[in-house]
């Protein structure tokens, strides 16, 4: 394996580990900032309060997203297979 080969298996596993998790963490940020916005507004400080629907909006986002995140794990671990198929060739 190359250089080139190495820094590409690299930066497409790392775009596939931001593609697959950033809908998860988008919701659970946009969830978190809704009721940071609710506390800051009605001055309750309840830490269940924020701790909860985060929980449940990633609950429910992996539940949502899941198939597709594991289809495409699935498609990049056999792309990668693939590529190791060639190169021991």
């Amino acid at each position: 394996m190359t250089l080139d080969q190495a820094i590409e298996l690299f930066h497409k596993t790392m775009e596939t580990a931001l593609v697959v998790g950033a809908p998860v963490i988008l919701i659970a940020f946009i969830v978190g900032l809704a009721i940071s916005i609710f506390q800051a507004a009605t001055q309750i400080q309840e830490m269940t309060l924020t701790f909860i629907p985060k929980i449940v909006a990633t609950i429910l986002a992996l539940i949502f997203f899941g198939s597709w995140m594991f289809r495409t794990l699935v498609d990049f671990i056999q792309e990668v297979l693939k590529s190791i198929l060639v190169l021991v060739q």
